[in-house]
């Protein structure tokens, strides 16, 4: 038996604005997550003017939302109006975006062992989640033009 014709028969497939809004849902939950545990850590530890390291950590967020993940957004909304619908759920973004998805995910687990302070690592989140919760707005408006595309 052909498994990529089995695959392609039996995979879960989702149409182009379906997938537009799991990449800006991932983004926007993870990025709202990481934001509100990272400052928990950062507000609870003893750290001395801890709202001033939280302030820095969000603005860092916001150049590397700018200057790195807002292209990012841009390239995964591309990667998904091209690839069109009926496409494989899980393909609203690349094998190679996927892998660094689960590289992230693994370094977060690393990083809460205790390899750093927790304040640290919440500081790390901070500037992480916000960059993505600011640069979601682009996987957003992607989304809300798809709709406004199919109304038209």
């Amino acid at each position: 038996m052909d498994f990529s014709a089995w695959f392609n028969a039996h995979k879960p497939a989702a149409s182009t604005r379906s997938h537009a809004f799991l990449a800006a849902s991932m983004w926007t939950v993870v990025g709202t997550v990481l934001t509100l545990v990272g400052v928990r850590w950062v507000i609870s530890s003893s750290l001395p003017h801890a709202w001033l390291f939280v302030l820095v950590a969000v603005v860092a967020g916001v150049l590397k939302s700018r200057f790195v993940l807002e292209r990012s957004a841009n390239r995964a909304m591309e990667r998904i109006r091209g690839r069109g619908d009926g496409r494989c759920v899980g393909g609203f973004f690349s094998f190679r975006a996927w892998v660094f998805v689960v590289a992230m995910a693994c370094l977060g687990r690393i990083l809460r062992g205790g390899l750093l302070p927790r304040y640290v690592v919440g500081l790390l989140y901070i500037a992480v989640g916000s960059a993505l919760v600011l640069a979601c707005r682009k996987l957003w408006a992607g989304w809300y033009r798809l709709g406004a595309d199919a109304l038209s």
